[in-house]
């Protein structure tokens, strides 16, 4: 059933409180069928895109094709009377002093801003308005119910601004999420990293990668055609080959990249060890610069995993506290152990702490390291050692200080500015991090999510399988790089994948 137009026309006044009829009388008294809209008929969406509760200014955003008619029934230029100014179109793209009003009565709601984005130049690619009020949650509420009784608008779901910005070809896939990872970007290394996805850097080198593959499929697709002679010159395989050794190479590059990206835009996960008492809590507490952990000189004290997410020199680290590793018989002590051991395996970086006065043995003028035995089997080349507690040690000679090695007392404080720094220079130097400004675009991080990760090993596998594919299975080969073509499309949506989209858009928030 069609809806009836000549609704249309009719004052908005005129429609009950709630915007759903199914009928309605117009200025002559005469009944007039309306039918109810659903959500799919209701395309222009709305919802609040700042964060609720009390602040200077609040932006409302609706979109959709009956934003314009939004406007015209809530927003009033200042100085124009009851009644007037209803046939309000403002100038796009700028900002106007308004009184937002209710649609129906006129009341005004509040004095604010309004800017009309005339589509396809806005955000969703549609017509989109944004009302700019104070951020009270009474104001917040009334425009919001001000909106409901337009019939043609229905609140958003959650990212469905962007995912109109998506379908209207203003987004990719990659800028989407690098959109998302910006929003929730905690450090200045995220926050480098969402800013360059978002502008568009990742889809940039990944469509040079799926032109790589075109490229070479052409070639090969031209032998199909028209095969070896007079048309075609000789070599033409062997070039879609020298082609596609070089991708492969590339990608395997992208591949074995020790998770830098993702562990940028995610967080390293740093585990801190050690036997009891030798000050893992006291650590925990300085880098975050409170009371987070229980503190006392009884051994034990601590039994299960305390996680922090911190800010280490620009870098997003996600800090575990563990107990102390010792053999015991008390049960919930011995678990906690366990768990400790397990955090340790599993974490990107170990920092086991040692209490200096216990380990350190003064022979022949300097200091030799006597690892304890309870913690030796979780040390290895690339664990990191504290030694805590050097304002104990009687001995001035210089304290063993190597790239992985430091000492100080976090009791006192003394060397502990040191070791911050060295640690966090440590970090960047293991992950690559934090070296934008002397990277070209190519040796900057690709990869920022697992998805990236998979596409980019499904597209490896198709590409050694062309490469393994001899040349009289041109038709088979042919297939394979289509594949790999596809796979690379995935990653920036350019290959509609439903469930894809979902699990990308579901993590926004409402008004985004």
């Amino acid at each position: 059933m069609a809806l009836n137009t000549a609704s249309r026309s009719l004052e908005l006044q005129d429609l009950p409180v709630t915007g759903y009829t199914d009928s309605v009388s117009d200025a002559d008294g005469r009944s007039t069928s309306v039918l109810v809209y659903s959500d799919a008929q209701r395309r222009t969406i709305y919802a609040l895109s700042t964060p609720p509760g009390k602040a200077g200014v609040a932006v409302i955003r609706i979109s959709g094709p009956e934003a314009m008619d939004v406007c015209r029934g809530m927003v009033k230029p200042q100085g124009s009377g009851k009644g007037k100014g209803r046939e309000y179109d403002p100038e796009p793209w700028k900002m106007h002093r308004c009184s937002v009003v209710h649609p129906r009565t006129e009341e005004i709601l509040d004095d604010g801003l309004a800017v009309f984005f005339k589509g396809p130049k806005s955000f969703t690619a549609e017509d989109v308005l944004e009302l700019h009020v104070h951020s009270g949650r009474a104001i917040i509420s009334s425009v919001l119910n001000a909106i409901s009784f337009f019939p043609f608008c229905r609140p958003a779901e959650r990212g469905e601004f962007t995912r109109r910005a998506f379908e209207g070809g203003r987004l990719d896939l990659t800028q989407v999420e690098g959109l998302r990872d910006l929003i929730e970007a905690e450090t200045e290394s995220q926050r480098k990293l969402a800013l360059r996805t978002a502008a568009g850097a990742t889809r940039t080198r990944l469509e040079q990668l799926r032109n790589e593959i075109i490229q070479s499929l052409a070639l090969v697709e031209a032998l199909i055609d028209f095969g070896e002679g007079e048309d075609i010159e000789e070599g033409v395989y062997e070039l879609a080959r020298d082609r596609v050794i070089k991708l492969r190479d590339t990608i395997l590059q992208h591949l074995c990249d020790n998770r830098r990206g993702e562990i940028m835009r995610s967080g390293i996960r740093l585990a801190i060890f050690g036997p009891p008492n030798a000050g893992k809590s006291s650590l925990l507490n300085f880098l975050a610069q409170r009371e987070a952990a229980i503190v006392t000189p009884v051994p034990g004290t601590t039994r299960d995993i305390i996680e922090l997410s911190l800010d280490i020199g620009g870098l997003p680290i996600i800090v575990a506290d563990t107990a102390g590793l010792r053999k015991t018989d008390d049960l919930v002590e011995s678990i906690g152990v366990e768990r400790a051991r397990q955090v340790v395996e599993t974490s990107d970086i170990s920092l086991c702490v040692l209490p200096a006065p216990d380990v350190l043995v003064y022979e022949e003028g300097r200091w030799k390291l006597e690892m304890p035995p309870s913690v030796a089997a979780l040390v290895n080349d690339g664990t990191f050692v504290l030694l805590n507690k050097i304002d104990l040690l009687r001995s001035s000679v210089a304290l063993p200080q190597t790239q992985l090695t430091w000492a100080c007392s976090l009791s006192t404080g003394e060397r502990t500015d040191l070791f911050i720094e060295h640690l966090g220079e440590a970090l960047q130097q293991r992950y690559n991090l934090l070296t934008e400004n002397g990277e070209t675009a190519e040796q900057q991080p690709l990869i920022t999510h697992s998805r990236h990760r998979a596409h980019l090993e499904t597209a490896l596998r198709f590409l050694e399988a062309f490469l393994d594919t001899p040349p009289e299975d041109v038709i088979l080969a042919a297939e394979e790089l289509r594949y790999a073509a596809q796979a690379i499309g995935k990653i920036s949506g350019l290959i509609d994948v439903e469930d894809i989209l979902d699990a990308v858009f579901r993590d926004f928030c409402i008004g985004k």
